[in-house]
């Protein structure tokens, strides 16, 4: 007889019925008893008030019933804490038994049982059970230490559990083994600083030994912890490789995603002419093929891991185009994903293939497929220059079809195609304009309308099509009107008498009649640049235009090597980092490829350090992304600064540590102090030519004083170490006022906004005096060039090198550290001139072992210019003489924190263009010195 009779209860005095018959001396009274609980119990019934007779039911030997009390028990629990005390003594019985199936489900009910009370009872029987004689025991044992340290970390750490669970790790059976990884694994994802997984050779060696015994989900657990270690070298890859590229033929797809993505992670560190590299290059294809016959749902997540495999290794696919080929009966999710894929392995040998098939896909009845196929035939063209004509002429005959949303799309890509082959297909812009009528997108009518502005000095009849638009202007979309204001514009520039009347109304309709920011911007742009100077308007307006990329939608390469490390996880369908979707951060590290050996490439990857320098040298000071304590993305910085930046004001910065004190709690210094309020001088807050007013006023801006140096640009952070962000820049100092010159660039796909700087410590508590301040968003490809004003009333600390910055930059996407050099000489103040007495006085004052000498060689200026440019730098001339027909200088100056430091500088006449300079300095910190010879080297010979 079945069990739904347990269900099927209509009895009124049910409770104390149930009581009497778990109270009956009968056993099998009693089974039926505890049966019928449970049954209540699932059906969503209150059965708590039977707890202490169904836990005295416990004392049994037969295992159905102890099953089915352990199942009660873990149900009611917590919600009564004191009665499940009474269950303690039995679990300790339990864990004693000697039927191994009993103590493992107590071991296991234990693990379950998440109340506080009880867990410190349970710790004896769990360690004899971690030490069992029986496997089955043991492994069930692991996995309770992952639950109990959920509950209470400390108690787990402090009875040493953590310790048991890493020599279980070399346990003789498998399964004991893959679940000592699974618990570790878990504990360490909640606590990513930790160390628990300290694997080596010797550890990885026997996890690579059980993969072979465990059953699937167990393998899973040990590749995971796999793709976790980082091999030293490229032999110790090669040998993880060869042990785990069986698992690539198992049955389990969830196995073969784990054994793709501990490959691919160990590939980087091959070196590509191995003949090792191209064996596994060929093994890794048929079992991403096999993937591929599994149902719809398998199928599409499959078909996402494979998209970014192809992006990191199209070669490992690129002869497998036909398994990409849609069949009719995908569902659309399928379909979509195939066609982004062949799109990817597109190339000049399977180009004929992929036409042929996409031509076949724009005729189906599906429209989000056919528009979809219409787009791919145009990027075909794009990444294939040799299928360009093929795919040209293919498009025209969808167009004859006259289909709708076929005509609108292909439109669309003829256009790009315009941008990456100029001067090639243009003749097929007569048959475009026929069918004109027929666009009702924003996107096609824009695209139609660049195409006729672009082209309008072969388009006889172009002000008449572009005047057809004008009519409904106020009802077009926002990409319409912009693009119908500047192909105007364009008509007007090559044919200017005839278009006069047509450009006015535009402007007018644009300036005076829209209530659109960008639109009348962008139409006073042209107004202005049309009335003051039309040669100007044409150099702009009709400039030669870059060449657009073959592959626009590629995910920008440092996400692409984070999510090749969560291959098979939920990341790698998303396409997005855990940080992105995990709720509050708690336990995501940031992941990334291992970096390539020395003798894998040539050429070194810039991110790794010089080969052979020990690992107490790395030259990066600032720890990289994975060192991150929570996820300081989730910080709210209040809403972005917009308006013009205040002038002459306090900005007050002690309010809010604009990181949430990240850096500080990454470089390890105690007290990061925001800087107290400063004053902004009025030049420096904003961008540098920010608004219409600075298009127009060339007068306005900043910095066209003469001051001290200022260095070139360089890179502080570039785009791949930054998720795209690239920031250059260098020291100024004018008129008193220190600044950093930032120059942003955005190198990512995505828009990125809410900007934030914060520096740590530093020798001179360099701070920055005012928020960072970017006005828009920063759009891809763009550049934005701001003016930081900076203080020195930050906390200090002595920072090595001395003139060292540690800084951290936060956008909306993450946060970034990066250390940069700044020169001295930006810290020379206006008065460090000494009065020659007080000179005299101070240079005797100090020690003779506190005067360090240098040499300056190949000077390119006499005596003169050399006092005079030093006095642009706030190095002042105290004095000077002549001594047996050498020049004599002496020099004070005087750093922001007070310190002075005095030089004799001997100008030795070399030949007529260069001259050899000795200098001499005294100063009561000596360790200034180096710093303050670098400044005069530099300040000299630039």
């Amino acid at each position: 007889m079945t069990d739904s009779k347990y269900f099927t209860t209509t009895k009124k005095g049910e409770i104390f019925e149930l009581k009497a018959e778990l109270n009956s001396d009968k056993k099998e009274k009693k089974k039926e008893a505890v049966k019928k609980v449970i049954a209540s119990m699932t059906v969503g019934k209150d059965v708590s008030a039977l707890f202490p007779d169904v836990v005295n039911c416990m004392q049994t030997d037969n295992l159905e019933l102890k099953k089915l009390v352990y199942l009660y028990l873990m149900n009611y629990a917590k919600s009564q804490p004191d009665m499940a005390i009474m269950a303690v003594n039995t679990f300790v019985k339990d864990c004693e038994d000697p039927n191994p199936l009993i103590r493992a489900l107590a071991v296991r009910t234990m693990g379950c049982i998440r109340v506080d009370k009880i867990t410190e009872y349970l710790c004896e029987p769990l360690r004899k059970c971690l030490k069992d004689e029986d496997p089955y025991v043991r492994k069930t044992a692991a996995v309770c230490v992952a639950k109990l340290h959920d509950i209470n970390a400390q108690l787990v750490e402090d009875q040493g559990f953590l310790d048991t669970l890493k020599d279980l790790i070399s346990d003789s059976n498998p399964m004991v083994v893959a679940n000592a990884v699974a618990a570790l694994s878990e504990i360490a994802e909640s606590h990513p600083s930790s160390n628990l997984l300290d694997l080596n050779p010797q550890s990885i060696n026997k996890l690579l030994t059980a993969l072979n015994e465990c059953t699937e989900w167990g393998q899973i657990f040990i590749l995971d912890c796999l793709a976790n270690y980082t091999p030293k070298d490229d032999r110790e890859a090669q040998s993880i490789c060869e042990r785990v590229t069986p698992r690539l033929s198992h049955a389990n797809s969830a196995v073969v995603l784990s054994a793709v993505k501990v490959l691919m992670k160990f590939m980087e560190m091959l070196s590509k002419d191995l003949d090792y590299y191209g064996t596994l290059l060929k093994k890794l294809a048929p079992p991403l093929v096999t993937l591929l016959s599994a149902e719809p749902e398998l199928q599409y997540v499959a078909l996402r891991n494979i998209n970014l495999i192809v992006q990191k290794r199209p070669e490992i696919l690129k002869h497998e185009m036909k398994v990409f080929f849609v069949k009719y009966n995908d569902p659309i999710y399928v379909k979509l994903e195939k066609l982004d894929i062949m799109i990817r392995l597109a190339s000049q040998a399977n180009i004929a293939q992929v036409l042929a098939e996409l031509k076949e896909y724009a005729t189906e009845v599906d429209v989000d497929f056919v528009r979809k196929a219409v787009r791919a035939i145009g990027r075909c063209a794009i990444k294939v220059e040799q299928s360009a004509e093929r795919c040209v002429s293919t498009l025209l005959d969808l167009i004859q079809t006259k289909v709708n949303y076929v005509v609108q799309e292909a439109i669309v890509v003829i256009k790009d195609i315009f941008r990456k082959y100029p001067n090639k297909y243009e003749s097929v812009i007569a048959t475009l304009c026929e069918n004109l009528d027929s666009l009702d997108e924003p996107e096609a009518r824009a695209a139609m309308i660049w195409i006729v502005g672009e082209y309008a000095e072969r388009i006889d009849n172009a002000d008449e099509l572009l005047e057809s638009f004008l009519e409904g202007f106020h009802d077009e979309s926002t990409q319409v009107q912009l693009q119908l204001l500047t192909a105007i514009v364009k008509l007007f520039l090559k044919k200017p008498t005839e278009t006069q009347e047509l450009v006015q109304q535009v402007l007018s309709l644009a300036t005076q009649d829209s209530d659109n920011p960008d639109l009348r911007d962008r139409g006073y742009i042209y107004w202005r640049l049309l009335s003051t100077d039309p040669v100007a308007a044409k150099e702009v307006v009709l400039a030669e235009k870059p060449l657009i990329s073959e592959e626009t939608d590629l995910i920008e390469p440092t996400l692409l090597d984070e999510l090749i490390c969560y291959i098979g996880t939920l990341a790698s369908v998303y396409h997005k980092p855990p940080s992105a979707f995990v709720e509050g951060g708690r336990g995501v590290v940031h992941k990334s490829l291992p970096p390539r050996t020395a003798s894998s490439e040539s050429t070194e990857s810039p991110e790794t350090a010089p080969a052979g320098a020990p690992p107490g040298e790395q030259l990066d000071v600032i720890p990289t992304q994975g060192d991150l304590l929570g996820d300081l993305l989730n910080l709210d910085l209040g809403p972005p600064v917009s308006g013009p930046p205040l002038a002459t004001s306090s900005v007050q910065m002690g309010a809010v540590d604009l990181l949430g004190g990240g850096l500080d709690s990454l470089i390890g210094a105690p007290n990061f102090v925001a800087p107290p309020a400063a004053t902004v001088p009025a030049n420096l807050g904003a961008p540098m030519g920010s608004g219409l007013s600075d298009l127009f006023d060339l007068t306005s801006g900043v910095g066209t004083l003469s001051g001290s140096y200022v260095a070139p640009k360089a890179v502080w952070l570039p785009a791949m170490k930054a998720k795209g962000l690239e920031i250059s820049g260098t020291f100024t100092r004018q008129v008193g006022s220190i600044s950093m010159d930032l120059q942003l660039t955005n190198k990512a796909l995505q828009v990125m906004t809410d900007f934030a700087i914060q520096f740590n410590r530093n020798s001179f508590g360099l701070a920055p005096a005012a928020p960072l301040q970017v006005h828009a968003p920063l759009s891809p490809n763009q550049t934005v060039e701001i003016s930081l004003p900076l203080n020195t009333v930050g906390s200090v600390m002595k920072m090595e090198p001395l003139n060292n910055l540690q800084v951290a930059v936060k956008n909306n996407i993450d946060v970034f550290y990066f250390s940069t050099l700044y020169p001295l000489h930006i810290l020379f103040v206006e008065d460090g001139k000494m009065d020659r007495q007080m000179f005299l006085a101070t240079w005797k004052d100090i020690p003779n072992e506190n005067e360090a000498q240098f040499q300056i060689r190949d000077c390119p200026l006499n005596a003169e210019a050399v006092s005079s440019r030093l006095q642009s730098s706030n190095i002042f001339t105290v004095a000077k003489r002549n001594v047996e027909g050498q020049d004599m200088l002496y020099q004070s100056l005087k750093l922001t924190n007070g310190i002075w430091v005095l030089a004799e500088l001997r100008v030795q006449p070399g030949n007529p263009s260069f001259t050899d300079l000795e200098l001499s300095l005294k100063c009561r910190a000596p360790e200034v010195s180096q710093h303050v010879y670098q400044a005069y080297e530099t300040i000299l010979k630039n």
